[in-house]
């Protein structure tokens, strides 16, 4: 084993053993962002045996507020599995996870499979593509417990955190929707702990997405039909440090996605 797969073995024991990501060394981590991306393809093709085939997309970075939590001024993806995707309500195991988070995000849903190798496509010809949107909790691990003095390109390789999606019911007459004004809150126990607009989202929710399909076609892929994205946090992380712990995200007019940690 080289130290590259070293490395790729520790994120995979972080996520299907629920082990801590602790690295001894960091000469095999990648050195740059198209480094950390090749990586995370590794990493894909290792994590399906445990987690399913690729079911979505995450973007993380797209708002002021998590781009100052983390440190981080651009948006960054990452894959999500098909068993890691849950239908709201939901209950999970909080000893399932090492550290979760959970985020308040608009999910869209796509309805067939976009072209391939266009880097640039106008944001009015993307509208046609999204079936659905709805609102979706974006669950998160802590799985590297010194994160914040990591480089930007491990914690892409690692899927920038991603541990599963809870997605709400899907709103197929999303168009009379002004995503950019509505207002999205995340409350735990009920009580309202966050809350954010659309317009947070690099200025428009269309722009992640947006940004998004150019990556991918630039790593030479594409987004494709029965795929969802979401598309970043209005709000800050919510670390969730106990079991019995239920966690409720609304945006106006797409409705609401719920998680109990038990």
């Amino acid at each position: 084993m080289n130290t590259n797969d070293t490395f790729l073995e520790i994120l995979r024991q972080s996520r299907t053993e629920i082990k801590p990501a602790i690295f001894s060394k960091l000469d095999d981590a990648p050195p740059d962002l198209n480094a950390a991306y090749d990586a995370q393809d590794r990493l894909h093709k290792l994590l399906t045996h445990e987690l399913g085939n690729l079911a979505g997309y995450k973007i993380g970075c797209t708002t002021p507020v998590m781009q100052e939590y983390l440190k981080i001024k651009h948006p960054c993806a990452g894959a999500v599995f098909e068993k890691t995707v849950y239908r709201e309500p939901a209950a999970l195991s909080f000893a399932s996870f090492i550290k979760p988070g959970v985020e308040c995000e608009i999910a869209v849903h796509i309805s067939e499979d976009m072209p391939h190798g266009e880097t640039e496509m106008p944001e009015e010809a993307i509208l046609k593509y999204i079936h659905a949107c709805s609102a979706s909790i974006e669950i998160v691990d802590a799985r590297m417990p010194d994160f914040s003095s990591l480089s930007t390109p491990i914690l892409v390789a690692d899927d920038f955190f991603n541990a599963g999606v809870v997605l709400g019911a899907p709103v197929t007459e999303w168009k009379s929707i002004d995503l950019a004004s509505i207002v999205g809150t995340l409350s735990v126990n009920g009580i309202k702990s966050g809350e954010g607009l659309g317009s947070f989202i690099l200025g428009h929710p269309i722009k992640a997405l947006s940004w998004l399909i150019k990556h991918l076609n630039e790593r030479g892929t594409s987004l494709k039909a029965g795929e969802f994205v979401t598309l970043g946090s209005v709000v800050q992380t919510e670390w969730i440090s106990e079991p019995q712990t239920e966690v409720t995200i609304e945006f106006e007019g797409l409705g609401r996605a719920s998680v109990q940690f038990v």
